[in-house]
């Protein structure tokens, strides 16, 4: 290979990072960003304030978020295996962008509830493509860091998000400024479509499948992929499940143990747990490369469950000790986010990766969904209490620790292609 032809490769494997990072950093930053908006938000669109009716709200705008981010992954995974990785991600970033500011104009509940849902749908969608991208772009050695560094990105979206919400809390009389800035990573997607070249390895798979190429879905439930696809969506629900149904929650918490003395605290809240969990994405896929998928994931499924349950079983007010436990459930229930990236493309065919990646990630958003439902029915049931609530959720965990060792261990192997 010439001098210009590696020059080229390395241009390509590099700006498909920086696509992936920016995207999935600013997917992330609009995640985190109704956390810590909610109790005000809902606090000023609400007839009552109390916080059985904003957890309620929230469970409901948190599940609809999660089944239209399923839906989203599911609908831009397969565009991503049809007409390319690049110009997919370019249309899931104006989505989630522009809907999100949107939000700036909400006059009820239901109205976030409606525009979260749209916005959602690229936000699941930008996962899936921005793993498919870099992942066939760089070589076998390089995934682990990779998976890491994307998995971090989101959680730097989030420690972004918290900072400024530290420096510049939101009450219930600010909140919609924080949503009309979330318009403004509308202008990556400009940078996408003029900078980053398309993957390689998905233009070879277009020439070669032929005809098989416009069932990408069809093959990911056929008869070699359909039980590696459901144990895929099972080993994503639990983590997605103890994020949103619990440590989504972690700043609403904090807010209603402090009142209204302090509303950076959620800010702060947010912040803390974003830097444990850029730590933790680091460190997830790693754990994968070292010890093999099936003992990392045991391994985060152990350590999440013991951090959360210590956490919000032993601390009943904000101070040194939340932050402490705020920073390590933040680490352990995040690492998750860099060890799916390394693994849930080593099961998919290239014809298929957007799609079965995609679909497997966002459909444990539907169980997701679920378990924020759960949360918010919880909330309401131990009288208000977020910390009761999330301690029953995070019980998640144990199914996982049983079900990874059904699946396939990929350590060593190539992509499939």
């Amino acid at each position: 290979m010439t001098s210009t032809a590696n020059d080229n490769v390395r241009r390509a494997q590099w700006m498909a990072l920086i696509a992936a990072f920016l995207g999935w950093m600013f997917d992330g930053l609009e995640m985190g960003m109704f956390p810590v908006v909610a109790r005000p938000a809902l606090q000023d669109l609400l007839a009552s304030p109390a916080d059985e009716g904003v957890g309620l709200w929230m469970s409901f705008i948190t599940a609809g978020f999660l089944i239209g981010a399923a839906l989203g992954g599911l609908v831009f995974g397969w565009l991503g295996d049809k007409i390319g990785r690049v110009r997919a991600m370019t249309l899931s970033i104006l989505a989630y962008s522009l809907c999100t500011g949107v939000c700036y104009f909400a006059t009820a509940a239901w109205h976030l509830l409606v525009f979260r849902f749209v916005a959602a749908l690229g936000m699941g969608g930008e996962w899936s493509l921005g793993v498919a991208l870099v992942m066939e772009c760089w070589p076998e050695s390089k995934r682990p860091l990779m998976a890491g560094v994307i998995g971090m990105a989101a959680n730097c979206g989030y420690a972004l998000i918290g900072l400024v919400t530290w420096v510049f809390p939101v009450r219930p009389d600010s909140w919609r400024w924080v949503m009309l800035a979330g318009a403004a990573p509308a202008l990556l997607a400009l940078f996408i479509v003029t900078m980053v070249p398309e993957s390689q390895r998905w233009k070879e798979s277009v020439r070669k499948a032929g005809p098989k190429h416009t069932h990408p879905l069809r093959e990911v439930f056929g008869r070699d992929l359909w039980k590696t696809t459901l144990l895929a969506i099972a080993f994503s629900s639990v983590a997605l499940i103890g994020t949103w149904g619990s440590a989504q929650w972690m700043p609403l918490w904090a807010d209603q143990m402090v009142g209204k003395q302090m509303p950076e605290v959620k800010g702060i809240t947010m912040f803390v747990m974003s830097v444990g969990a850029i730590i933790g994405c680091l460190i997830g896929p790693l754990i994968g490369a070292w010890m093999g998928r099936r003992v990392a994931y045991f391994s985060l499924c152990a350590a999440s469950l013991v951090f959360c349950g210590v956490l919000y079983r032993t601390v009943t007010e904000y101070g040194a000790a939340f932050i402490a436990g705020a920073f390590l459930v933040g680490a352990a229930t995040a690492a998750f986010y860099g060890w799916l990236p390394l693994y849930l493309p080593e099961l998919f065919p290239t014809r298929a990766r957007a799609t079965g990646q995609g679909l497997s990630y966002n459909a444990g958003r539907i169980l997701a969904a679920v378990g924020a439902l759960t949360q918010g029915q919880l909330v309401g049931y131990y009288g208000g209490s977020y910390a009761q609530a999330s301690a029953v959720v995070t019980l998640v965990y144990l199914i996982g620790m049983v079900l990874i060792w059904f699946a396939q261990e990929t350590k060593g192997k190539p992509l499939p292609e």
